[in-house]
């Protein structure tokens, strides 16, 4: 990818204190310790009724929706909503297959309808009736309007639109379509190397039963099991919530040993997406990295970097000993690096989200 992000530096000189940025409850101290100015000046402007438009972008599995939520984490989903096109498709897909609320949907749905192609046609297209296996933007246009009617003048975090290059000035003009014209609209574009991405789709394994997603090598859980029959190591779901916990055995998903490969072609549509975003004039741009090259460690602290786990089964007793390590990987352009951690990346959007704001 032709696009240049810079490294940003969350390390604080004269701040020693660790923080364990996956629990909750350090992670609100991680944040009030690097960016608690940043943090007061955005709640201030959310609470006097200002809102802003964001469009992430960023390539498949780059972390958008965990952003997204720490994001309503910090400031609370009464003043946020973040629009999954994704999620909304399916979600008015459902609504509509169903009889009893096919109805009022349609409804919804035409009222906020303008296109090329009959409303008709148009819903065809999600209910997959049409020849067409596109779905048109003025239709995924009305569903945003419809849910954003929903949530009135909130904060928008808009996850998957535009979502193809033909869409990207629908995204100029945007704030205007939803009559949202005053508020500050701007791309949030991030960076991601394709071996972190690879390494997260190999390691990815969810709870049957919660649905829990974590991963055996980068976001382990408490317990971790042993299957002799196959040779393998397996993770053991934590969430208290689940039926499950302590015992369900965590499983992949089918097809995610091939990595990288099965969405290659994905990925390079995503790639040339963020390219053309950064080109454009007049929106304002966060720029995201979520790696660190290995000569800028010093940038960050080292909880902040992205760990590897190693097992080890005792021949003795049968235990289980892990190992932490710092994960180095290659980016995109070779260069040695660390993955940061989610919580780093936050705090460089909160930074440049405050600056683009002018607050």
């Amino acid at each position: 990818m032709n696009v240049e992000f810079p490294v940003f530096k969350t390390k604080i000189d004269g701040l020693d204190k660790k923080f364990d940025v996956v629990n909750p409850e350090q992670r609100r101290e991680y944040f009030q310790a690097k960016a608690g100015k940043e943090i007061e000046k955005i709640k201030n402007f959310l609470d006097s009724g200002n809102t802003f438009i964001a469009y992430l972008l960023g390539k498949k599995n780059s972390g958008k929706g965990t952003y997204s939520k720490i994001f309503s984490e910090i400031f609370g989903m009464d003043k946020f909503i973040h629009i999954s096109i994704g999620d909304l498709v399916r979600q008015n897909n459902q609504e509509l297959l169903d009889e009893k609320t096919k109805d009022a949907k349609i409804s919804e749905l035409k009222k906020y309808y303008r296109g090329y192609i009959s409303f008709e046609d148009a819903i065809d297209a999600v209910l997959g009736r049409s020849t067409s296996n596109l779905l048109p933007t003025e239709l995924i246009l009305a569903m945003i309007k419809s849910e954003i009617a929903k949530n009135p003048k909130k904060a928008i975090f808009i996850d998957g639109f535009p979502r193809k290059l033909d869409q990207i000035s629908y995204s100029l003009y945007f704030r205007d379509l939803i009559n949202y014209r005053e508020d500050p609209d701007f791309f949030i574009l991030i960076d991601l190397p394709n071996t972190i991405i690879d390494a997260r789709i190999k390691g990815r394994m969810i709870c049957p039963i919660c649905h829990t997603p974590r991963n055996l090598n980068l976001l382990r859980t408490k317990e971790i099991g042993y299957d002799k029959t196959q040779d393998k190591y397996y993770l053991i779901c934590d969430n208290p919530d689940c039926s499950g916990y302590g015992k369900e055995r965590m499983i992949a998903k089918e097809g995610d040993e091939l990595g990288i490969e099965a969405i290659r072609d994905r990925i390079a549509g995503d790639e040339e997406l963020i390219e053309k975003a950064f080109t454009i004039y007049g929106v304002e741009k966060v720029l995201l990295r979520n790696s660190v090259p290995v000569d800028k460690k010093d940038f960050v602290d080292d909880y902040e970097l992205t760990p590897e786990y190693v097992y080890k089964r005792n021949q003795v007793n049968g235990e289980i000993e892990v190992t932490e390590k710092l994960w180095t990987i290659p980016d995109d352009k070779g260069v040695p690096s660390y993955s940061l951690m989610p919580a780093p990346v936050v705090v460089s959007m909160l930074k440049q989200i405050v600056d683009i704001l002018k607050l």
